[in-house]
């Protein structure tokens, strides 16, 4: 029987404006032709507030991830892990499996295993062993199995260096997002919760305008306005069809 992928992409990151930053653009161009959205974090981001408790930030990053992904129609679910104290447990990667059963994903995307921030290294390692297995009949979760193992890829980290500030493995593929950018910085305004903490954290005093420089940078690598880049997991356990850069090929370049 011929692999049939179903035709939801679940974007599943650390935090409310991770999936944004990284990967809103390929989304939207996704959904242009004819997949489903779902956007999920393993965390509500309680941390990152300034002169808000925790309860609080949570309350506000959750809506504002909420009201991003309704700008392409997706559901938000969150996992309910610590923002700051994010730890690979049983309990998390079940849920994991959980999710990626109940949506039917046939792609999720993730953060890379070498990210910068330790909450998105844990996610990957969570995401990644919970796809692994999404069709397992033995998960401990109350869903059915998916049909076929999930594809899974990878978003850009902040900046294309690893904790150590190391070059990591150059991206594998291009998505010239230059038709969707206006979509994607539509749904990123809306956490403005993040402007006074990334001034404060990563000294930037423009937040949106560093996040969109950064698609610019990219796009101009393969001569474009402005693009997202990203690298499919093709280790052991996974299947390694090209699904998503076949499916937006004519915005796919390749360095």
């Amino acid at each position: 029987m011929d692999k049939k992928f179903n035709k939801t992409v679940l974007a599943l990151h650390a935090h409310p404006d991770d999936m944004e930053a990284f990967a809103a653009g390929t989304l939207k161009l996704l959904k242009d032709k004819g997949f489903e959205i779902v956007v999920a974090t393993m965390t509500a981001g309680g941390m990152g507030g300034m002169n808000s408790t925790e309860g609080k930030t949570i309350r506000t990053r959750k809506a504002e991830a909420k009201q991003a992904a309704a700008i392409l129609n997706a559901p938000y679910y969150c996992l309910e892990g610590r923002d700051g104290y994010l730890f690979d447990t049983t309990e998390l990667r079940v849920a994991t499996t959980a999710l990626i059963r109940k949506v039917k994903a046939g792609i999720v995307i993730t953060h890379l295993p070498m990210d910068y921030h330790s909450d998105h290294r844990t996610t990957c390692n969570i995401v990644e062993s919970a796809a692994m297995i999404a069709s397992l009949p033995n998960v401990p979760t109350e869903e059915k199995p998916v049909d076929i193992t999930p594809l899974l890829y990878h978003s850009a980290p902040l900046t294309l260096s690893d904790p150590i500030g190391s070059q990591i493995t150059p991206p594998q593929f291009f998505v010239d997002i230059s038709s969707v950018i206006d979509t994607k910085m539509q749904m990123l305004s809306y956490h403005q919760s993040q402007v006074e903490l990334m001034r404060h954290m990563h000294k930037m005093d423009d937040f949106f305008g560093q996040m969109k420089q950064n698609n610019v940078n990219y796009g101009k690598i393969i001569g474009v306005a402005y693009a997202e880049v990203f690298w499919q997991h093709l280790g052991g356990g996974f299947q390694q069809d090209p699904l998503i850069q076949e499916t937006i090929k004519e915005f796919v370049k390749y360095k």
